[in-house]
């Protein structure tokens, strides 16, 4: 049975799928408002910060609802989490401290997770969806986030027989290295969004974060830390992301890129596993011969597709996107300002770091410090200049944070 029909499965019986939302910002009103239109499915809680974001998508629900449901609001996601009007959450906020919170806490709850939060996932994702596991609970990324809509591509294409060369995602904008919430608050102003969110987007973290989890998902490493991020259209991807011995780019295949141009759709270069199949590609795909071919999709719907996710973990015990096992890739921090010894550090989005990706083995030789456990109290140890990696021995991590529990805790699993 489709997914479609099981909803509608589900509200033939009144027996809707029970939505908690923590994290009511832009993301979270839009999977809110969305969830109103969906047969079989109802949003129960929401948990914000600021009270007026939950308010304010709890009555976008009831006002585009068929009939209005009374929802739990809420300052303390832990009072949506353990409500028994909610089974499964959806962590909707982006942050690395409160998702390690959150992940933790829906656990204990013995409930389902679907992640809007990229950086928690590429922060301790294998350690939780191990722990997930052992409570026979889903523990998920997100239809709509571009590292699940291209594992989507991934997976067609391997599912076929293919050989994928190379996954990733466009980008729309070139990247600003030292962006940070002032430089971004006018252009943050206008589309409504956190200055931080945007500083993220324009330094790159979230794109080395969106490509860290591909990795992790589908084994799949960057070429070279960072990667490449070429600038192209469809025909220029496939020519350029091709090795250097062919005119390309790249010094091996089985890789994760970004490439300026083509957002905001999701691709995957293929080649046909034998001549028959090559052939048929020719011939269908309309570009002339060619050895290698691009699949793309152009358009992510981000959190309005992750009621898709939603369904799936309920009714079918199923994922959109979740780490293979151990780290592939990690997204470390890079300071994207000259940082003084004795000085605290923030996080994602800030002032003081970027993300970069880089090759897991790369990570632990040089024993980098993942972007995603810069939070709280941290500390320069040590002068570290612009553009220059941050180690465990230039900082001193805040030991209060639960993620940076749980990654020292994922780092001995794992390890």
């Amino acid at each position: 049975m489709t997914l479609y029909k099981q909803l509608q499965q589900r509200e033939a019986e009144n027996n809707p799928i029970k939505v908690g939302v923590i994290g009511a910002g832009q993301m979270g009103f839009g999977m809110i408002s969305q969830i109103a239109g969906i047969p079989g499915m109802v949003v129960k809680g929401i948990s914000d910060i600021n009270i007026k974001n939950a308010e304010r998508a709890r009555d976008s629900f009831n006002a585009n609802s068929k009939k209005p449901e009374e929802i739990l609001l809420s300052t303390d996601f832990k009072q949506i989490v353990h409500s028994d009007q909610v089974e499964v959450v959806v962590d909707a906020t982006g942050v690395t401290e409160v998702g390690a919170q959150l992940a933790l806490e829906t656990l204990i709850a013995k409930k389902h997770l679907v992640l809007l939060n990229v950086e928690i996932d590429v922060t301790i994702g294998p350690l939780m969806k191990k722990l997930y596991d052992a409570g026979n609970l889903v523990y998920t990324g997100s239809d709509g986030d571009e590292p699940a809509v291209t594992t989507g591509l991934f997976e067609f294409a391997k599912s076929m027989g293919m050989k994928v060369l190379v996954a990733g995602k466009g980008k729309n904008n070139k990247i600003k290295l030292e962006a940070n919430p002032d430089t971004a608050k006018a252009e943050a102003d206008s589309k409504h969004m956190s200055p931080h969110m945007l500083a993220a987007f324009q330094d790159g973290t979230k794109t080395m974060a969106e490509m860290t989890l591909l990795s992790n998902a589908t084994g799949l490493t960057p070429d070279i830390t960072g990667m490449h991020g070429i600038k192209g259209d469809l025909d220029e991807t496939v020519k350029d992301l091709d090795l250097k011995e062919n005119g390309g780019v790249l010094d091996n295949f089985g890789v994760v890129e970004y490439v300026d141009g083509i957002a905001p759709g999701v691709f995957v270069i293929v080649e046909g596993q034998n001549e028959g199949v090559a052939n048929e590609m020719n011939y269908l795909l309309k570009k002339g011969d060619r050895k290698h071919h691009i699949l793309y999709r152009p358009f992510h719907l981000a959190s309005l597709e992750t009621p898709l996710t939603i369904a799936k973990a309920v009714l079918n015990h199923d994922h959109a996107i979740v780490p293979i096992g151990a780290p592939v890739s990690e997204t470390i921090a890079v300071a994207k300002r000259d940082i003084k010894a004795g000085e605290t550090i923030d996080g994602i989005g800030g002032y003081s770091v970027r993300g970069v990706i880089e090759k897991y083995e790369q990570f632990v030789e040089n024993e980098h410090v993942p972007v995603g456990c810069i939070t709280g109290n941290t500390i320069a140890k040590k002068d570290i200049k612009n553009g220059t990696p941050l180690t465990k021995d230039s900082v001193e991590l805040d030991s209060n944070a639960v993620v940076v529990k749980l990654r020292a805790l994922q780092d001995r699993v794992f390890h």
